[in-house]
């Protein structure tokens, strides 16, 4: 399953003969193996265990400039696959051909394979630490090591893969008491180990805030939103960053660079050898780079894949990802990370002498407009420095821009939460309503 299997597979170097020989000036391969042992729990016991497996293999080639894209799962016909690259061409206008020449670097495998038995006993292992405390709450959760292997071969000569093994768990608490129902999620990405003892006690604390319902507080108060519920914002600045957006006039902060777009206690990056969604080169073979969006508020660089880069006339940074086998490269992040504060998450909220706790919640990022109105799904109010109780029938609104000018205090608790390493942070001063004023 290593990447030497595909070093040894011919399918992609007849692909680009034939794609060559059948008349296409240029054409590259991208070829993605992966293989997936979760695990599930239910109800607290061990429900299932489960191995899939997948390999896709995409062609691009260029006839007359006209770039055509082609997708194939399993055994492949590679005249077939060239065929219909060439019709599909037919119907593209013409492109600058963007092609990274002339490097053969095979790079190291990342992550070690964890086997079934030991994913069984972390997963055993958290349900106990939670029912030790809470007898009555039922777990669910799935724990998984995933092995992922991808090659990009071209007609430059480029010729790169690399294996990537990622383990992943996610755990559910639902609390029933009575007629009030409460569900507490949390879970993990990482390599070469998992903490079912961290995720417990992450648990176990949400509990433990929930044991009361209190009334919410009303009007703009300060929030905090813990590193899990801060993803929400960063979607948006995300979105921003993103050169295409900045080509089509449609990020607020296209005209924006060297000023302040954030407050200054925020820098935002990406690092290429950082946590698990570390990534040696993007879905066109550019290296990846160590880049500072925004550094203490002022921005600093997009990103951007090689086609974006040329049009904005800095060059790829390494972020053209496919969002799927079936598209073409498009500016995308591998990680990105917001550099955490000092202060602990106790001492965040003993700051708080009257504000709201985001932990969970239902709705989206505010995309890159920013707006968002939001129902917390999982709250807690805080007065005096101390939390009061879980709070229901809660929304919090406002604007993302705005909130994160007016970011006061970050945590030091980052944790990645997807690809984005976020710590818990206050926001001074959001609307929140409430169906019970």
């Amino acid at each position: 399953m290593g990447s030497e299997n595909f070093s040894h597979d011919t399918l992609a170097e007849q692909l680009l003969e034939l794609a060559i020989q059948s008349g296409a000036e240029a054409a590259e391969v991208y070829q993605s193996r992966s293989l997936s042992r979760p695990v599930f729990f239910e109800a607290n016991r061990l429900k299932q265990l489960e191995t899939s497996q997948s390999e896709g293999t995409t062609l691009r080639l260029w006839r007359n400039g006209r770039p055509g894209l082609t997708v194939a799962y399993g055994d492949v016909s590679p005249q077939a696959m060239v065929e219909r690259a060439f019709a599909l061409s037919e119907l593209n206008p013409p492109e600058t051909i963007e092609l990274v020449s002339n490097s053969k670097p095979a790079y190291p495998d990342l992550g070690k394979n964890v086997p079934i038995e030991v994913l069984v006993n972390w997963g055993k292992e958290a349900i106990a630490i939670i029912r030790d405390t809470y007898p009555d709450v039922l777990c669910t959760s799935d724990w998984e090591c995933d092995v992922e292997t991808t090659r990009l071969v071209n007609s430059q000569g480029l010729d790169c893969y690399y294996t990537d093994t990622t383990l992943s768990c996610y755990m559910s608490a639902e609390w029933v008491r009575g007629d009030d129902f409460l569900s507490v999620s949390d879970g993990q990405t990482q390599r070469n180990i998992l903490d079912p003892e961290k995720l417990a006690y992450q648990i176990l604390q949400r509990l433990a805030w929930a044991k009361a319902n209190v009334s919410p507080p009303n009007g703009r108060v300060p929030i905090l939103f813990s590193s899990k519920a801060a993803d929400m914002l960063w979607g948006t600045a995300q979105a921003a960053l993103n050169g295409k957006r900045v080509l089509e006039a449609a990020s607020p902060w296209g005209e924006r660079m060297n000023k302040q777009v954030v407050a200054p206690c925020l820098t935002l990056y990406q690092d290429p050898e950082a946590g698990p969604y570390s990534c040696p080169f993007d879905d066109e073979g550019t290296p990846t780079t160590a880049l500072v969006f925004v550094k203490d508020g002022i921005l600093q660089h997009f990103y951007g894949d090689r086609t974006t880069g040329r049009q904005l006339g800095v060059g790829s940074t390494g972020n053209g990802f496919r969002p799927g086998l079936g598209s073409y490269p498009t500016p995308g992040l591998f990680n990105f990370l917001i550099q955490p504060g000092s202060v602990p998450l106790r001492d965040l909220i003993r700051q708080l002498d009257n504000g709201l706790i985001v932990d969970q919640m239902l709705g989206g990022s505010g995309g890159i407009s920013g707006d968002f109105s939001i129902n917390i799904d999982l709250g807690y109010r805080v007065k005096n420095g101390q939390v009061i109780g879980r709070v229901k029938d809660t929304m919090v609104a406002g604007n993302v821009y705005t909130a994160l000018k007016q970011v006061v205090e970050l945590g030091n608790d980052a944790d990645w939460n997807g690809s984005c390493y976020t710590p818990s942070l206050i926001v001074e001063g959001l609307s929140t309503n409430s169906r019970n004023h």
